[in-house]
């Protein structure tokens, strides 16, 4: 996320100083996207690089799950395609992130996280990170009085190469103002290329899924939030959009969305995974009962490719590769997801992912193949920008509502 100006910084530590604890606050967010090029064209490459990135990035996390758990989270188990291990390690974070901005250690230093409820762990560059970490903020837990080492290494690696690894600390974190006690942090003592600053523009990432995913066996910033009752309702909320975007924490925003929410009970407390009804193109139901992550650091839907074939089918698209299609700019599919029996329209704008090809005509589809998560299928920004999305710890649910 680019930084906020410091004003605005300061006038929002401020209103976190004067406001009641039992007050809900926000974090503004915006967006990085290094899939576009500046004149709306994509690569389908770089949307692959994308898809292999989401699948590395939740298969590590439901092997964590499998490991703290004894349980396999998805079913059936996910089809490793040959040539991912390895595959693409300098385009990893070619795709669009959500950044927004938190306070850590005593006294408070401020740091940019991309907030993604695809994983739960926070880590951020240490002061060992050296040349890997340049252009980045650096967190020093020796200038912190409220930080404790844990005496335990971590690495965060995806199967594409990109990684992060360092030692386990402790710290005071406060999220929009409301303060986490002892929260489990990585310090990154070295940082791939893809979390460098020329690719990931944030300084370091805050995960928002459940303790069963992490790989540190912790909880998130926010599940920390819950467990020491320091925010009102043990809630939190997306607004992602091209202006306006916003986390909203220990509540929902009111002014941002209007009717009632439809809730979704979570199915598997490791991912905010839900059971959706049904997903069609342009009044043709294909795909019925399916399951789902909600994943707000994944750019696309992704879907199994022989679900995603049939959908595309339907218009007649043509498979440019690896799961990706393109069709008509000018004839974006109507497109519509049912969750909890309502049925949320995907606009043309979000649907259509860039323009492909040289003539200028040619657009790629939001929707993509996946092989790599078995029939899971994953709901992100291009769903998500059409939502307010509300994430409930307390009763384990997902609530979506009409933006306002």
């Amino acid at each position: 996320m680019r930084a906020l100006s410091v004003s605005l910084i300061a006038a929002l530590q401020a209103l976190a100083i004067t406001l009641p604890q039992s007050q809900p606050l926000s974090i503004p967010l915006t967006k990085r996207s290094t899939l576009r090029t500046a004149d709306g064209y994509v690569d389908p490459a770089s949307i692959r690089a994308h898809i292999s990135s989401t699948e590395a990035k939740l298969q590590r996390g439901a092997a964590a799950f499998e490991r703290n758990t004894g349980v396999a989270l998805f079913s059936p188990s996910p089809i490793k395609r040959a040539g991912v291990l390895g595959s693409d390690p300098l385009v990893d974070d070619s795709n669009e992130r959500w950044y927004g901005k938190i306070e850590v250690g005593t006294p408070p230093h401020t740091f940019t996280v991309d907030c993604d409820t695809g994983s739960t762990d926070f880590f951020l560059p240490g002061p060992s990170c050296g040349e890997a970490c340049s252009g980045h903020e650096i967190y020093n837990p020796n200038s912190s009085s409220s930080a404790e080492p844990l005496g335990k290494n971590f690495t965060v690696e995806y199967s594409d190469g990109s990684m992060a690894t360092g030692v386990l600390y402790t710290d005071t974190v406060l999220l929009a103002g409301f303060k986490a006690s002892a929260q489990t942090l990585g310090v990154a003592s070295l940082y791939s290329y893809g979390f460098s600053s020329e690719n990931f523009g944030a300084d370091g990432l805050m995960g928002m899924a459940f303790k069963s995913v992490s790989e540190y066996g912790a909880n998130s910033v926010f599940q920390t939030l819950v467990s020491q009752e320091a925010v009102p309702e043990p809630v939190f909320a997306f607004k992602l959009a091209s202006s306006g975007s916003e986390l909203y924490v220990g509540g929902v925003n009111s002014t941002l969305y209007y009717g009632p929410f439809t809730y979704l009970p979570v199915t598997q407390q490791g991912y905010w995974q839900v059971t959706g009804d049904a997903i069609g193109i342009d009044g043709k139901e294909i795909v019925n009962t399916f399951s789902a992550i909600v994943d707000t650091g994944t750019t696309l839907i992704l879907g199994d490719t022989s679900s995603v074939s049939q959908l595309y089918a339907v218009i007649n698209a043509t498979e440019v590769g690896g799961g990706v299609y393109s069709l008509p700019c000018d004839a974006m599919p109507n497109v519509t997801i049912t969750l909890g029996g309502k049925s949320f329209t995907l606009s043309a704008e979000t649907f259509n992912f860039g323009k492909y090809g040289s003539s200028g005509n040619t657009c790629l589809g939001g929707i993509a193949g996946s092989d790599g998560l078995g029939d899971q299928w994953i709901l992100g920004d291009v769903f998500l920008r059409n939502v307010y999305t509300a994430f409930n710890v307390g009763n384990t649910s997902v609530g979506f509502a009409d933006l306002a």
